[in-house]
């Protein structure tokens, strides 16, 4: 089965399964899942590979409910990690400069992402890639109760982590998808991508009409206009 390399070869899900087998799928997850070195990293990609990997029976020789388990557990304590360390760092998150491996600008799409969607945004931001590596941070830096986080936590890792594992080992018995991985894999980054671009138009659109509302209050009215001439 041969993938299409979507970056550099050690970003190619079967390769890095290959590699280093089911601790690479967890150390991608966990990282992934609250680091924030961890935003660029192809989670959901090789959580679909890894389940079709343990349906073929190739490099992941293990039961697949344990597969799934341990993800479920990675992604959790990935999260827990994160609003852990928005807690300790606090509101100075939003004033740390840009480096190579930290933009703020990922930090404010994750902030809007939480506002908007409050304490369930801990569950659809799983499914978004970048924004699910920084919204347990945010939830911490909010003060978010720990009890509810924890809740929101646990019910996300489920549903990504056992959901994603498992879509791929039920796809990976049907031939055409086995044999179109590469194809698999690029469907996968483009639906992840797609809630990052309705987000993006929509704020350019209501940025937008934020502009034309501040230059049609800076007119003056043509009565005014011709008022002042007089």
């Amino acid at each position: 089965m041969d993938t299409l390399a979507l970056g550099p070869s050690w970003m190619d899900p079967e390769q890095l399964i290959e590699s280093f087998g089911l601790l690479g799928i967890l150390i991608v997850v966990f990282a992934e899942s609250g680091l924030l070195i961890g935003f660029f990293l192809p989670g959901d990609s090789v959580l679909f590979t890894a389940g079709l990997l343990v349906s073929t029976d190739q490099y992941l020789h293990y039961p697949l409910w344990l597969v799934a388990v341990l993800i479920v557990v990675a992604a959790v304590l990935g999260d827990q990690v994160g609003y852990l360390f928005g807690r300790r760092v606090g509101p100075a998150l939003f004033n740390r400069p840009d480096s190579r491996l930290f933009k703020q600008e990922n930090v404010e799409k994750a902030k809007e992402f939480f506002d908007k969607h409050g304490a369930q945004s801990l569950v659809l931001a799983r499914f978004v890639p970048i924004v699910r590596t920084f919204t347990p941070i945010i939830a911490g830096v909010c003060g978010m109760p720990y009890r509810a986080f924890v809740t929101y936590n646990v019910l996300g890792g489920v549903l990504w982590g056992a959901g994603v594992t498992l879509l791929g080992a039920a796809l990976g018995k049907v031939d055409f998808v086995y044999e179109h991985i590469e194809l698999m894999l690029v469907g996968i980054v483009l639906l992840s991508v797609i809630p990052i671009g309705i987000e993006y138009l929509r704020a350019r659109r209501n940025n937008r009409r934020g502009g034309d509302g501040q230059a049609a209050a800076s007119r003056p009215a043509s009565g005014q206009g011709r008022h002042a001439r007089r």
